[in-house]
């Protein structure tokens, strides 16, 4: 795994629930890419994941990734809260089943192919990374609202 890459995801949400977007700015070997798209009815935080997992869906073999995302929900699903689930049978510790369990699977699915730093970076406070992937969020969201 020598491939470094970069990753900034952000998810969008007009209403929540409501029409939502989400949005993906990679940076690998000096090139950049973005992805973003859009749900009619969906809450912000399947589209902060969908972000993670479309983000990560588009690379094609196991990268060493610097993942950055504004979701405190994504980063501590999947860096502290997955490991239990998994163990309980994707329930919370309440015994609860775990909201947006289709999502989780996948995330951890896609996750387990890389080796992934996770950060957290505060939402709408200037990281470049960030900002773009917040545009492509909302670009998902104003193309397939007529909006855009």
């Amino acid at each position: 795994m020598t491939n470094k890459v970069i990753l900034f995801t952000d998810g969008a949400c007009r209403g929540n629930p409501g029409p939502g977007g989400w949005g993906v700015y990679l940076e690998y070997d000096g090139s950049r890419k973005n992805l973003y798209g859009f749900a009619p009815e969906t809450t912000n935080n399947r589209m902060e994941m969908t972000a993670v997992i479309e983000g990560l869906k588009a690379l094609k073999r196991p990268c060493h990734i610097d993942l950055n995302t504004d979701s405190k929900y994504v980063l501590q699903g999947i860096t502290e809260w997955m490991a239990g689930w998994k163990k309980n049978g994707w329930k919370t510790a309440a015994k609860k089943p775990v909201k947006n369990v289709d999502l989780w699977q996948l995330l951890d699915n896609e996750a387990s192919r890389h080796n992934i730093k996770w950060n957290w970076v505060k939402g709408h406070s200037g990281v470049h990374g960030n900002e773009i992937a917040d545009q492509l969020a909302n670009q998902g969201i104003d193309e397939n609202t007529g909006r855009g």
